[in-house]
């Protein structure tokens, strides 16, 4: 299937609302029959745990890395991990790294590889750079997420290590979510009041101001399905010369 953006969408009908708010939702991103092979592409992805280490070191753990615990070390890296989040420090969700996948060849002919080169090729970087208005993007982050009950992601800013990141954004697939289920990405105020929150949807770029400081809140116990979207920044890196 030929990758393209729904060709009903022009960027300048949003980037007015972007430069004034630092936040657009645009819904129907792709048409829907690309949209539901991307979710299908999504749910078949062989899925790593992301969290962090008591060092604040990223970590990736497969399936069968997890499987491999004791009951001791599993205990003692769930602790590890609700002690962080108490003190508002890290993440608990599954992931697949994108791009370190597509240049590490993981998964060869796995239909995500597709998406990660659509989404740093000339149409959607044109795109994003249309909607922020800063015509010096020159690649997009993208890590695919899988936020199942109790997963989570703690209030944080993206700066980036060389504040090269110049807007964050998510794609949703997640079908007829309700706000009660949790997964909603919340923004906080300076008295870390919630100033806005929204709703997971199916279908939908999100683009906003990463150094908003913002949150996932967690998946609750009750979600029938787990919160699927590709999530990165957009990102204005020097180009290597040859």
């Amino acid at each position: 299937m030929q990758l393209r953006l729904n060709p009903t969408l022009r960027a300048e009908n949003f980037a007015p609302t972007y430069a004034a708010q630092k936040f657009v939702r645009i819904d129907g991103l792709f048409e829907p029959a690309i949209a539901d092979a991307l979710e299908a592409a999504l749910k078949s992805l062989p899925w790593r745990l992301v969290t962090q280490d008591d060092s604040g070191k990223n970590i990736l753990l497969t399936g069968e890395q997890l499987a491999g615990l004791s009951a001791a070390e599993r205990q003692r890296f769930e602790d590890g991990v609700r002690k962080r989040a108490a003190d508002n420090v890290g993440y608990f969700y599954l992931a697949y790294p994108m791009i370190e996948a597509r240049l590490s060849n993981w998964d060869p002919g796995h239909p995500i590889h597709a998406l990660t080169d659509f989404l740093n090729g000339p149409e959607f970087i044109a795109f994003a750079k249309a909607i922020i208005g800063d015509p010096n993007i020159t690649k997009i982050d993208a890590q695919a997420s899988h936020y199942n009950r109790g997963h989570f992601l703690t209030r944080h800013v993206d700066d980036g290590e060389k504040k090269e990141r110049r807007a964050a954004y998510t794609i949703g697939f997640s079908r007829r979510w309700e706000p009660d289920w949790g997964g909603l990405l919340m923004f906080f105020d300076k008295n870390l009041d919630v100033s806005s929150g929204y709703t997971p949807r199916f279908n939908a770029l999100t683009v906003f101001d990463g150094l908003r400081v913002h949150s996932v809140s967690p998946v609750s116990s009750f979600a029938p399905a787990p919160r699927l979207s590709i999530a990165g920044w957009f990102r204005d890196d020097a180009i290597a010369k040859r």
